[in-house]
């Protein structure tokens, strides 16, 4: 589902991102992790078509970033750790708004929002306007948009800033049911005991460069780290000068 070759991004003489490659096949859900600075970010804005690389080539589906962006994008969901909304928009209004964007129909719509509105208790905020909305609600609103137009590829920077306890455990649920739908899932995290429990491989970016790649048990062997050791021990491991 997600291809990326030799993907490069320079600002200037500085290299945010260095030769990055990687794939993700569908139903899998893969944690991008890194030190703030590493680059994970500008690959996933990169990836969701709002910055263009310096060099190398993305594939979302198959279809090429650049060649055909409107397509790839048609194809993809990105929630940013910062949520953008229209503030004078209703949540309900956003929902169907989106809904409207990606062609679902109508009736799909009208069955479909009231349930989204309800599981992610946004029930009696839904005729509210989103610029009363906490970042944590419209976090939720953004994530539940993602499950109304059903998407093959979802990136995610930082999805659970601002989530509550139970909505970071209903939101890991729902990862798993994405990714069950067949769907693939990029998610960008600091929360590493979450990607441990959830992600099926782990590549690790720093200073621009995937410097190790694999599941947590291949990560274990790559840092000469025992059994017992976490993902946290294994990344602050790797991620030394």
């Amino acid at each position: 589902m997600i291809e990326i070759d030799g993907l490069t991004k320079t600002f200037g003489a500085f290299r945010a991102v260095d030769g990055l490659s990687l794939k993700v096949p569908p139903g899998e859900i893969y944690g991008f992790l890194g030190p703030n600075g590493a680059g994970k970010t500008t690959t996933v804005k990169i990836l969701s078509g709002i910055m263009r690389p310096t060099a190398g080539r993305v594939l979302v589906d198959g279809v090429d970033m650049l060649a055909d962006p409107l397509a790839a994008k048609r194809r993809l969901a990105y929630i940013p750790d910062e949520p953008f909304v229209y503030p004078k928009l209703t949540g309900r209004e956003l929902l169907r708004f989106i809904g409207d964007l990606y062609s679902v129909p109508y009736d799909e719509q009208e069955r479909e929002i009231p349930k989204l509105l309800e599981m992610f208790d946004l029930s009696e905020a839904g005729g509210e306007l989103l610029e009363s909305y906490s970042h944590g609600m419209k976090q939720k609103l953004l994530i539940a948009s993602v499950l109304l137009r059903r998407p093959k590829v979802v990136l995610f920077d930082e999805p659970t800033v601002g989530l509550d306890p139970r909505s970071i455990r209903r939101f890991r649920e729902l990862l798993l049911n994405i990714a069950a739908s067949g769907a693939c899932v990029f998610m960008c995290t600091h929360i590493l005991e979450m990607a441990e429990k959830l992600c099926g491989r782990v590549g690790i970016i720093y200073k621009g460069k995937l410097i190790a790649e694999g599941t947590v048990d291949d990560l274990r062997r790559m840092s000469g780290a025992s059994g017992d050791h976490t993902l946290e021990d294994i990344f602050l491991s790797l991620t030394e000068d």
